[in-house]
């Protein structure tokens, strides 16, 4: 038994974590990177950690796939939210960290725009693992980033494979296998961005429905007792970000180590 692993079960909402503003500066990364590619069907994603990006029927590495054009998409404003570690490093100023297929390297590349691909390093997750930690009363040390963390852009265009069909009911613990616990951070607004959409927890006899709106945080321990699908969205486009935690550090996705 791991030291965070869910001894009660439990679910939460917060405005009071990530501002709009925040969520808004999020939303233009999501914005522009799945702008690189995009499903042919209602549902894509983009996954920083292993690259993968929807992109009509398949998945490609962005990585790979798009190469250094990747630095040319994003600016230093959409990115001075982020830090690693506070910046915590001793690289010197044509150094900065890069991703490659979900490991670090250095890059002598400038410290430019390609330090979004740190997005989850930063001050924002960590914040939303310091409120799970606080509401199920266990040490935010004691929690690791895993995978898959992505964002999502939804929209009403017909499936094209079962990789666009995101409604269905489903238990994290049974579809990822390494999440004790899973969040959500919301870019868009509902009613005003998009139609449908809303998450909901299928609880025996009544269903309990949260509304996104940019900056709210849902988050909950990931087994049976939170059995949970998203409605298909009616109009517009709908964003978010999945940000997931295991208790193994087996299953954890270690963060820039910066020497």
């Amino acid at each position: 038994m791991f030291w965070c692993t869910p001894r009660k079960c439990g679910r939460g909402v917060t405005d009071a974590v990530i501002t709009r503003e925040e969520a808004e500066r999020i939303r233009r990364i999501a914005e522009r990177g799945l702008a690189l590619g995009g499903s042919d069907g209602g549902a894509s994603i983009l996954d920083l950690h292993s690259g993968a990006l929807s992109l009509g029927k398949h998945f490609v590495n962005l990585y790979r796939y798009f190469g250094d054009k990747i630095q040319d998409i994003f600016t230093e404003e959409d990115f001075a939210l982020y830090r690693i570690y506070q910046l915590r490093t001793k690289l010197s100023s044509k150094e900065v960290i890069m991703v490659n297929e979900g490991e670090y390297r250095r890059s002598r590349r400038g410290v430019s725009r390609s330090m979004w691909c740190c997005v989850l390093c930063s001050d924002v997750r960590q914040r939303i693992q310091q409120r799970i930690a606080q509401a199920f009363g266990i040490s935010s040390a004691s929690m690791y980033l895993t995978k898959p963390t992505f964002f999502s852009r939804i929209n009403n265009t017909e499936a094209k494979t079962t990789h666009d069909e995101y409604w269905h009911p489903h238990v994290d613990k049974v579809t990822y296998g390494s999440f004790d616990y899973t969040s959500l951070l919301y870019l868009s607004d509902y009613t005003e961005d998009f139609g449908g959409g809303r998450f909901v927890f299928m609880d025996t006899g009544s269903n309990k429905t949260i509304e996104p709106r940019a900056g709210r945080v849902s988050f909950f321990t990931s087994g049976s007792e939170n059995l949970h699908r998203v409605e298909k969205v009616h109009w517009g486009t709908r964003y978010a970000i999945t940000i997931s935690f295991t208790c193994n550090p087996d299953h954890g996705i270690g963060d820039p180590v910066l020497t």
